[in-house]
């Protein structure tokens, strides 16, 4: 095929076979890249002349990156590739699982005739000769876009630690094996925390270094490794501790199963790598140390461990499934333990029976495994939603605290036959064969339970309904009934909401409104466990004419792994952003619902705002905090609208007020709501609630300038202190003002490396901040800046510093082609940044990123505006130079002397895979 041109390979008699193909280009290449599932002997042997006289070449290099899964890759032939110079090749040593399912070949010239083939041919005798395999070529020179993202996403797969280095065959080998006993020895691998449970970690180091909390829950579905967190952070925590007390910490973990306490102490053994660390303590099983034990809480009550150790005899306790910890054995172990460290893990902190598990955590959740990362993963199955038209109108049903009127809602639902029939129809609809699969569906009443498994036995479909009257014999026997598809569904109420584990359950129906977002998520959970022969969870959801207050907005944004727009336009676009493997389908009238609902949902509307404000004071003293937590909204939401107190005031909450500058602080009060710098926060509060303020330090005037023009706009003519007492006659706007940055210090979660300038500049690594307030923090400001931040860099000479800002999700709309620059994170202490387009690379500016100690600080976002307001960079510290190539534009790469946080990493590393 021409080097100037793509070509589409599908295995026809006119086409060269890809090996062929790929033998010609790779003559004439200076680097081949090659990305593929498998490798097998038979196919490489025929590309092996190719490479070896390639790889003899001066200033040549190949990388190959694979992986054991399904043992399909043969150990000869990475062993004769290993023996190539100027090779390196990478595995992933999951044979049980993986995410690479990519097939690329890439091969690069020094010109711009480099070229990519991208298609289904791994790298077999079949695929690379006569079998029915698709490939496309693309050229650079041709599509220099696409061509640039290839590169770029290899370069982000090769950074990423889930494939190490090929050193010999010894650990492929035993990875194999170990697959074939279908067993696993946890410190055969070096194991590392996913990308999500290291924000999990990061969150709990800042939650105990910045707020000084030493009881943490973390809430996340069942099979998204809770106990691996658990154990990375006992290791990071035991090392500290260790440093402080010079003596080993001692872990007492707590399960209510002893086949937990077993995975577990084998999940710890394999993170710390101790074959040795760890004890059980069971009804079978004896320790002989009591230094880190794994304790069943039967056993704990029974031996009234509480009353053998004293109060503070472990240091670090871990209880996992803490929902339990409501029941009375529970209730010794907390009194009376007074751990350095608690941590809690659960699925499930919302309880029905009025126990409230938070109250051991001050009430409050330190971090959250979302689902989407979990389903991204492969840590839970992807799911298929189908949204059915119910032919019930909800908004007619009395709306209580929190959800439908039970008894009306009961009243409808119990014994409606023709919804009843609607249910099964659907099922044997949707479903290939209904009468294979193994179902849950959640019922209003313990009446609408058996209603339901009378109704779909009845249509042929066998069902039994379970309520938590039913004996445990019964329910086990109806399980294991399920399990062997006997009966395709069991109907119950609440039972299954939490606790109980069928990871072999395929489908869920949603057969009543669920209000709780919780009581939502714990139910599709049931679901979503990855077991042998599942390929995804089917929901089947019967979607009404809902109440005003039902919130749809809550249940749909869950889902979903990240958007860039509203929530009205993914619904009305078919959910593109759901998990990999995912999918959402609304039928037509219950997509009208859901958009109808969504629209006119509690944030949306400022009388709808007043009015549940107004219901809330019925109850008691309405907070800014505690109104929130309760609508589940945040303080964009609210302050949308206005000043908080403005909305108590129309509600008739607090008395009327007029002061001077709230037209303009309510509408800049939003440009305030990013700042989690914890110092800042701290200093501000201070200083804004002192009644003297001739005399403060040059650090305290910087941190004024910094905020202050974001709260009331151009400062050029009033000094700090002035607008302070400008803000102080005011006396309702400056409460709030003052209230809302208590919240944001109180919800803080950056954890700033130290890392100070050699000149007076007060920002935090890993801080938000927007552009007046950086500039203000380098004693600049945009008035006396005269330089255009259109191209993102900032040269501050008189500092010898260089700023670059970087929006990671550029938009035409919003920027010129020549600044939609290819920028983005390898991984997390590599960036990719491209220069400006007229940037030469023998330019002066050139040479002085180049220079060494050059002093560079990188800011980045994910966005240039949301919901109409100006988003703020994330200081990413001090950056150094690595390598550059090109020219008009410079393409850059520059090491982090901090590791970029875990939660701007997912969106900065766009083109790896989740």
């Amino acid at each position: 095929t021409p080097l100037s041109f793509g070509a589409l390979l599908t295995g026809t008699r006119l086409d060269p076979p890809l090996h062929a193909q790929l033998s010609k280009e790779i003559s004439s290449c200076r680097k081949v890249d090659i990305l593929c599932s498998f490798i097998k002997w038979s196919g490489i042997r025929i590309l092996l002349p190719a490479l070896e006289e390639f790889t003899k070449r001066s200033g040549s290099r190949l990388r190959i990156i694979t992986t054991t899964y399904m043992g399909a890759t043969d150990l000869k032939a990475l062993q004769e590739l290993s023996k190539l110079p100027n090779t390196e090749i990478r595995v992933s040593y999951d044979s049980r699982k993986t995410r690479l399912h990519a097939k690329a070949y890439i091969l690069k010239r020094n010109s711009d005739f480099s070229a990519a083939y991208i298609g289904s041919s791994n790298i077999s005798y079949s695929a690379m000769t006569d079998g029915l395999e698709w490939n496309v070529k693309i050229s650079c020179y041709e599509q220099p876009y696409l061509w640039n993202k290839v590169c770029a996403s290899f370069e982000t797969y090769w950074a990423d630690q889930e494939f190490e280095d090929f050193a010999d065959g010894e650990k492929f080998s035993r990875t194999l094996d170990i697959q074939r006993r279908q067993e696993e020895d946890p410190l055969f691998f070096d194991l590392r925390p996913y990308p999500f449970q290291q924000e999990i970690l990061e969150t709990l180091e800042t939650e105990r270094r910045i707020h000084g909390r030493s009881s943490h829950l973390v809430v996340s579905a069942t099979g998204t490794g809770k106990t691996m967190v658990a154990a990375f952070d006992y290791r990071s925590w035991s090392r500290e501790f260790k440093k402080r007390s010079g003596r080993e910490a001692k872990l007492l973990f707590i399960a209510h199963r002893e086949e937990i306490l077993k995975q577990s102490v084998n999940t710890f053994r394999g993170v710390l790598k101790d074959r040795n660390f760890g004890e059980l303590y069971t009804g079978k099983y004896r320790p002989e140390h009591y230094e880190h034990l794994f304790c069943s809480i039967q056993t704990y009550r029974s031996r009234k461990l509480h009353e053998v150790f004293p109060h503070d005899y472990f240091d670090y306790i871990v209880v996992d499934e803490f929902h339990h910890a409501a029941a009375p054995s529970y209730h010794a172990l907390l009194s009376r333990s007074k751990p350095s460290s608690l941590l809690g893990l659960t699925a499930t902190p919302e309880r029905h029976d009025d126990n409230n598990i938070l109250k051991w955590f001050g009430n409050h959740i330190s971090a959250e495994i979302r689902l989407p990362d979990a389903v991204s993963r492969n840590l839970l199955c992807p799911f298929q939603y189908f949204g059915i038209t119910d032919g019930v109108d909800y908004s007619r049903i009395a709306w209580r605290r929190g959800g439908y009127d039970e008894v009306e809602l009961s009243k409808i639902l119990d014994a409606d036959g023709v919804r009843a029939s609607l249910a099964a129809q659907k099922a044997r609809e949707i479903l290939l064969d209904v009468r294979s699969a193994r179902g849950l569906g959640f019922c209003v009443s313990k009446n609408h339970a058996r209603f339901m498994a009378q109704v779909f036995t009845r249509l042929g479909i066998p069902s039994e309904s379970l309520t938590a009257d039913s004996k445990d014999h019964e329910r086990n026997t109806v399980q294991q009934r399920l399990k062997s598809r006997e009966l395709n569904f069991i109907f119950t109420v609440d039972l299954y909401n939490e606790g109980v584990d069928i990871p072999e359950v395929d489908t869920v129906l949603f057969l009543r409104p669920t209000e709780s977002l919780t009581v939502f998520l714990q139910q599709l959970g049931r679901g979503l466990r990855i077991s042998e022969g599942k390929e995804c969870l089917t929901v089947i959801d019967f979607i009404g004419q809902c109440h005003a207050k039902f919130r749809f907005d809550l249940r749909f944004s869950a889902l979903l792994a990240g958007r860039t727009g509203s929530l009205k336009q993914e619904v009305a676009s078919g959910f593109p952003h759901l998990p990999h493997g995912c999918s959402i389908q609304l039928e037509r009238i219950a997509q009208k619902y859901v958009l109808e609902n969504i629209t006119k949902s509690i944030t949306t509307g400022r009388r709808v705002l007043v009015d549940s404000i107004r219901d809330c004071a019925k109850q008691g003293e309405v907070t800014l905090e505690g109104f929130m937590e309760e609508h589940h909204l945040s303080m964009h939401d609210i302050y949308k609208r206005g000043l908080f107190s403005r909305l108590c005031a129309e509600a008739g909450v607090i008395g009327e007020f007029q002061e001077p500058d709230e037209t303009l602080i309510a509408k800049s009060i939003r440009r305030i709501l990013h700042i989690n710098d914890y110092t800042y926060l701290q200093r501000l509060i201070q200083l804004l609630s002192r009644r003297d303020l001739e005399e403060i330090s040059d650090t305290d005037r910087r941190y004024l300038t910094m905020f202050l023009p974001i709260l009331y706009g151009d400062q050029k003519k009033r000094t700090p202190q002035s607008t302070v007492y400008q803000l102080r006659k005011n006396p309702e706007v400056h409460r709030e003002v003052l209230e809302v940055l208590e919240l944001l210090k109180k919800n803080t979660r950056v954890n700033s490396p130290e890392y100070t300038l050699p000149f007076l500049c007060p920002l935090q690594v890993h801080a938000e901040y927007r552009l007046d307030e950086i500039l203000a923090a380098f004693g600049y400001s945009t008035w006396n800046t005269k330089k255009a931040f259109r191209e993102g860099v900032l040269y501050l000479k008189e500092l010898e510093t260089d700023l670059f800002f970087v929006t990671l999700n550029k938009k035409e709309d919003q920027y010129s082609p020549t600044t939609l620059y290819d920028d983005y994170a390898v991984d997390q202490r590599m960036f990719h940044w491209q220069s400006q387009a007229g940037t030469a690379s023998d330019s002066p500016t050139a040479k002085r990123y180049r220079k060494k100690g050059q002093r560079i600080l990188l800011f980045v976002r994910e966005e240039k505006v949301v919901d109409q307001v100006s988003q703020p960079y994330c200081f990413l510290g001090p950056v150094t130079y690595y390598s550059d190539e090109g020219s008009k534009p410079i393409s850059f790469l520059w090491s982090l002397r901090f590791p970029m946080p875990a939660f701007l990493l997912k969106s900065a590393k766009k083109l790896a895979a989740p």
